[in-house]
């Protein structure tokens, strides 16, 4: 039997970032680009900032981490 109504599964699942192990948040994609949701307070600096690249966000996530220690 053949379902005419069936959906495509979304392929927009979150990415987690990690740094030294510890996740940050997650970024999920976004008209083109990632956005950076916060899952930890030491990332909300960079909450909701849209990057090109995953690389990119885990990038940010490790400046915050390291912003973070020298305050």
């Amino acid at each position: 039997m053949k379902h005419t109504n069936a959906t495509k599964p979304n392929g927009n699942r979150p990415i987690s970032i990690e740094v030294g192990g510890e996740p940050l948040g997650v970024v999920v994609r976004e008209d083109g680009a990632y956005r950076f949701i916060a899952v930890r307070l030491n990332a909300f600096g960079i909450d909701g900032r849209r990057f090109d690249s995953v690389e990119a966000a885990r990038e940010a996530a490790r400046g915050a981490i390291a912003a973070d220690h020298l305050a």
